[in-house]
Parts: C-alpha cells; structure tokens; sequence
C-alpha cells in the first residue's frame, strides 16, 4: 500500500512539473511580442523584413568605404584564377563554376590532360542560369551523384533559393539531359542514393508520419525504376523522435556494402547492414561514424572510447571481412597533439588527415600482407589540408592546400606515388609576404590552453589600437584551420583585400565546442557546458588586450550559425569587451530553438527547453531572452536569408527587432531572399553582404 501511495505521490509530481514547464514555455511564447516574425513569408514579416533592409543600405552603403569594398569583393570572389573544385569520374573532371557571365553556375567538364594546360577548355553540362531562366525557379545546384563504374546516370539535386530542401532529377550524362522517365522526387529533404540502374535507396518526404520532428525523413525505402515512389518497398522506418534515417551501398573492389543508418541524435547512428533481404546491426558504439570501405572491410572512426574493445577515442578501426561489424583490427590512433580529422577510403589506400596542433598533415595507409605500411605525403606546414576528390576506379587523388597567406593550391597525387604534383595554383588576391602568421595560446577560465591564429603586418606597432576581426564557431566538432578565406567560408582571399591590406589584424579563435583537438575538445562545451566556447572566447580577447595588439573599442567579432548564438551570448556576458558584432544567421532563442526548422535535430549539442534541467542552463545565456536596456551593447550588423529552412530566419529578426525596440539603433539588418543558410546563391550576393559587414567592422574599429 505504501508503495503504491509512493508511485501515486512520484507521478503527481512529474505531472505538476510537465504542466509548470508547459505554462512556463506557453508564458515565454506569449510575452514575445516579436513572434509574428517567424512567419517567415508572412505579409507583415516580409514588410517589416524589407524596411530593415532599406535602413540598413541606406546607413551602410552611404559610407566611403563601401563601393571599393564592394567592387573589390566582386572582383575577387569572380577571378577567372580561383581554384576550380573538382570531382573526378572516370576519364572527366566536374566543376561547377560561377562567374560574372554565370551568377547561379554552369556544371561542366574536362580531362585530366586538358586540366593540365593553363587554360584548358571545358564542355557545359547543365547550365544552372539557363535552367532557372527557362524554369522561372531560383534554382542552386547542391550536388551530382553519378553511377559508377559508367557514370552514366546521375542524381543532380537542386534547391530553390538554395535551401537544404532540394528537388532530385536523374541526368543522363551521355546525353547531356535529363531522363525523361527518369527518378524524380519533388522539393524535400529526401534523400537518394544508386543501388544500381534501375534501383535507389530513397529516404521521401512524403508528408505527415513519414519524417521525425526535426523533419527529416524517418523511413527508407527501395525504388524500382517505372514504378510510382508511392508503391516502394519498405525496408526500415526509424523512431519519429529520431532526427532521421537513410541507406546508401559502400563499393569496393572485392564487394558492396549496403548499410542503413538511423540516427537517434545529432551525434549517435544506429547501423544495419543489409544481406539476402535482412537487415543485421552493425555491433558498434552509436558514436561511431562508418567512414566507407576498403576491400569488402567496413573503415570506422571513434568519437568515443570503445572500452569493450580497448580502442580509445578518435581511433580508425578497420572490420574483420569475415566478421562483418564484430571483430575489428586497430588502424591508427590519435596522440597527445595530433588527431585524425578526416578518414578516406581509396581503392588502393585508406588516407589519413591529421591536425597537428590545428595544422594539417596527409598520409597514406597501404595494407602489406597484414601489416599496414604508413608514408607521409608531403605537403608546407603552416597550412590546411582537403583531400578534394578520389577516383574511386584508379585510387588517384586530389588535394587542395591553402594557408592564411597562402593562395590554394590544387595538387595531382597517383595510387603508386607519394610526389604531389601541383596542377593549379590562384593568383595571389594579396601579397601574403607583408604579413606574419602567429598561433598563440590563451588561458580560459578552467585553467584549459586555447589556441588562436592571429595573421597581422609585419612591424604592426603594439599599442593596442590595432582594428581587429575575430572569427569563430564553437561547435558542432568543426574544426577552423588556417585558410585563404579567413574563416569556413568560400572566399578566396577577399579577406586581404578587405581587411589585411587595409591595416586590420585578423584572428581565428579555436575554442572548445570544435574538433580541432578531437571528440574531447567538441564534447567540453556541449550542454549545460556550452559556457565553455564562450570563456575560451573571453580568455582569447583579454590575451589579445594584454599583448596590446587590440584593445575592446577597436575589437569586432564574427560568427555565423552557432557562431552567431556565440557572438551574442558574448555580447550579452560582456559587452564593455568589443568595439563591434557581425552575426549571421543566428540562433538567438534558445528557449524556442527547437520548435523552429531543423533545430530539434541539435537537442544532443544544446539540451532540450522541455526538460526542467536543461532549461535552467539554456537561460543562463538564451541571448534574446537576456537583451536588457541600458546595457551599451556594441553595434550589431545581422544578416540572414529568407529561404533558411535550417537555422529560422525568426531567430535574427527578432534579435534585431527586440534590440531597436530597447534603444540599441546602431543595430543594423540585412535578409537575403535567398542563399539558404549560407545567405547567398550567387557571388555577387555574398558580395554585397561581405561590403555591408566590413563597412560596418571600419566604421567602428578605428
């Protein structure tokens, strides 16, 4: 009886607190006088949105600075030197190129032989412009999938406006069109993959019950070729509480590898492997990550320790072939200063990027009998390494290496040779000589060292009236390593020529919340943790300050995304520590993020507003909840796009429309009507956006 009275009292309890935290939550939406705003095409968002815009260029593109800003962004961003990014299939090279005469692209190709020339000639193979044009559709090309070994059919996924919901047509690259009877699947964020001609894995969209609650699809199914999406064989359907769930075939040379996946979190996947029908789990951690296959094995890094087997985090473990998911063989593990930041899996090789200290290294890993044999590959220190692109039929590769000084450099590397041979390189958008590249190291307030690149003239005087840019992001394990863009953005030096030239100093903040020191470095700041990125940040600043680089008045800083919650959340903590705040496409209610697009997705980085628990950390540093009148914010410039279906456009206009309200009119707006979570589609948008963010950094930083 007592036991019962117990569970009785037990129960009342959790209902009492479930109803609190729901009136609590409904009183929170009820007082936010700005919530119309997430209307994103509502009649009186989209006029609020388009007045924002008008003030904006009206106080921004007044300033002298602003024209030669903006023609030197255009200039650079459309140089016919920029490095073409490349994916090799078979005997072509494919690039999509955007230039002034092709603002949204042409996806076109060349040979290995004819890339090799200066000026090699290229054959168009779908005009994005001319598409859009006939098609009256903002369109953006995201991605192309082709069929091995023929390469003949191709998935080609297209988004309106450039949001991560896209349309899939199948292309047929021998004729240079798309399939009339071919696999289509209408605007979603479905997805597709080859299982061979006539067959796909297909994770659709296909309306309510079929996606999870971050609205992503939950069900995977087999299409046959000729055969409605509405009638596909389903193989699996995950949980809707899951953020989603796909499929897609690993070839290798000695056999295919059929996986479906489904990911109960942001950073957990649950793996099923499919034989004769059957779908058979995968027995590895749930934090694990399979990163492809070598020789009928499966290759799987380790986002944690993996105690069972006594492999420790950040390993690559390669499966026995027998054994397929239970019994696996050490490949490499991480040291003390150098983790594994990227695991590619060739026909003759498995290639291993590192970071050392947040400096790239690349080696090649060959299997001799039953030993592997690992050879460096040699490449400047100081830089960033991207494997750019396998030929999954030679086991050839591309890199590309690039440095903050650096211009990027495309290099040719052969299955059987350990030479890069330089293939490309871009003109040089400043002359990276004048200028010196530092790492220094900060202490946070946990005693943890943090490091941070700082890129400035040489001879630059320290007497603390230095105009200084910080870039930074803080999550989601992404690491920021040296680059000719400045920060994770495609910029191709524009930063030089905005900012280095011009006397700013530059820096780049490698907080905990990134990988740029393993799963370890990601997990610090994550939940009720997250305050962690924020102190790494503030320890960064004070260093800056006491080497008398910069001091706060001429201190501005930048994030997007996540880094645009962080520059917020920092702005909020301690204003009186910078002169000025770009930030784009913010999280900025982190009580109502995860009712908002894609944001239940990242519960596992940030905790959940329902849970009592979580909630009382989230409000510790939710900026929009914390913006106070009479706080001396720093200006502000936001910027953000219509058509972001990931990150809600709501979350930035309210920000701004809270801050005007409160007094604080050096708060300034900019929406994209397109771009999708990048803000831009095409170069001469994110021109005209990186104009808007320097002439504000120099108008308050001198």
């Amino acid at each position: 009886m007592r036991n019962k009275i117990t569970l009785h009292i037990f129960i009342l309890i959790l209902f009492c607190a479930f109803i609190a935290l729901a009136r609590a939550a409904n009183e929170t939406a009820s007082n936010d006088s700005w919530l119309w705003l997430e209307e994103v095409d509502g009649i009186n968002a989209l006029a609020w949105v388009n007045g924002q815009n008008l003030r904006t260029a009206a106080e921004l593109k007044s300033k002298p600075e602003f024209e030669s800003l903006h023609q030197q962004a255009l200039e650079t961003l459309n140089s016919e030197s920029r490095i073409p990014s490349v994916a090799q299939r078979g005997k072509w090279l494919y690039n999509l190129w955007r230039d002034e005469k092709h603002p949204r692209g042409i996806y076109r190709r060349t040979t290995i032989e004819e890339f090799r020339k200066t000026e090699p000639k290229w054959e168009t193979i779908l005009d994005i412009d001319g598409l859009s044009q006939k098609e009256n559709k903002q369109w953006v090309f995201h991605s192309m999938d082709c069929l091995e070994p023929e390469y003949r059919h191709c998935l080609v996924s297209l988004a309106p406006g450039g949001t991560d919901a896209s349309e899939i047509r199948e292309f047929d690259m021998e004729n240079l069109a798309f399939f009339t009877e071919g696999f289509f699947v209408p605007v979603s964020k479905s997805s597709a993959s080859w299982l061979d001609a006539n067959t796909l894995f297909v994770s659709p969209d296909t309306g309510k019950g079929s996606v999870t609650e971050s609205g992503y699809p939950r069900i995977v199914k087999i299409w046959k070729r000729g055969t409605p999406l509405a009638g596909a064989q389903t193989i699996y359907e995950g949980n809707v509480k899951s953020v989603s769930s796909s499929a897609y075939r690993i070839r290798t040379d000695t056999g295919n590898i059929d996986l479906v996946t489904e990911s109960p979190s942001y950073w957990s996947q649950i793996y099923y492997y499919l034989t004769d029908g059957w779908l058979q789990k995968l027995h590895i951690p749930e934090t694990a990550v399979v990163e492809g296959g070598f020789r009928g094995k499966l290759v799987v890094s380790l986002k944690a320790d993996w105690t069972d087997m006594n492999f420790k985090e950040g390993s690559v473990i390669i499966s026995n072939t027998k054994e397929l998911g239970r019994a696996f063989e050490l490949l490499v593990a991480p040291t003390d200063n150098e983790i594994i930041q990227g695991v590619v899996p060739t026909k003759s090789a498995i290639l291993i990027k590192t970071l050392h200290n947040v400096q790239g290294r690349l080696y090649r890993y060959v299997q001799e009998g039953s030993d592997w044999k690992r050879s460096p590959i040699p490449f400047p220190d100081n830089g960033a390494i991207d494997i750019a692109s396998v030929d999954d039929q030679s086991g050839n590769f591309f890199v590309q290496f690039q440095s903050f000084t650096t211009p990027p450099t495309l290099y040719y590397v052969q299955a059987n040779s350990q030479n890069p041979e330089k293939m490309k390189a871009q003109e040089a958008t400043f002359d990276g000589s004048k200028f010196a590249v530092d790492q220094f190291w900060a202490t946070s307030n946990d005693g943890t060292k943090v490091p941070y690149f700082i890129v400035m003239k040489k001879g630059t005087p320290m007497d603390g009236k230095n105009p200084t840019h910080i870039f930074s992001y803080g999550g989601f394990r992404n690491s920021l390593t040296p680059s000719y863009s400045g920060s994770y953005e495609q910029l191709s030096g524009a930063y030089g020529k905005l900012w280095l030239e011009r006397g700013g100093v530059f820096v780049v903040a490698n907080i905990r919340g990134g990988g740029e020191f393993g799963e370890s470095w990601h997990q610090a700041a994550l939940r009720e943790n997250h305050v962690k990125s924020f102190e790494d940040f503030e320890a960064i600043a004070r260093d800056l300050f006491t080497r008398k680089i910069t001091s706060p008045k001429h201190l501005g800083i930048e994030g997007r995304s996540n880094g645009g919650l962080l520059v917020l959340a920092l702005m909020i903590r301690h204003p009186e520590l910078y002169g000025a705040i770009i930030c784009g496409s913010p999280l900025v209610d982190m009580l109502r993020y995860h009712k908002l697009l894609a944001g239940a997705s990242w519960m596992a980085e940030y905790g959940d507003p329902e849970v009592p628990a979580d909630r009382k950390f989230l409000e510790t540093y939710s900026p929009y909840q914390l913006l106070k009148k009479d706080q001396k914010y720093p200006p502000v410039f936001f910027y953000a796009s219509t058509r972001d279906d990931r990150v809600h456009p709501g979350h930035g206009r309210k920000a701004v429309a809270k801050m005007i309200e409160l007094g604080y009119n050096d708060t300034f707006y900019y929406e994209n009507t397109e771009g999708g979570h990048g803000a831009s589609s095409t170069n001469e948008q994110l021109a005209y956006r990186l104009a808007l963010a320097y002439t504000h950094l120099w108008q308050h930083l001198r």
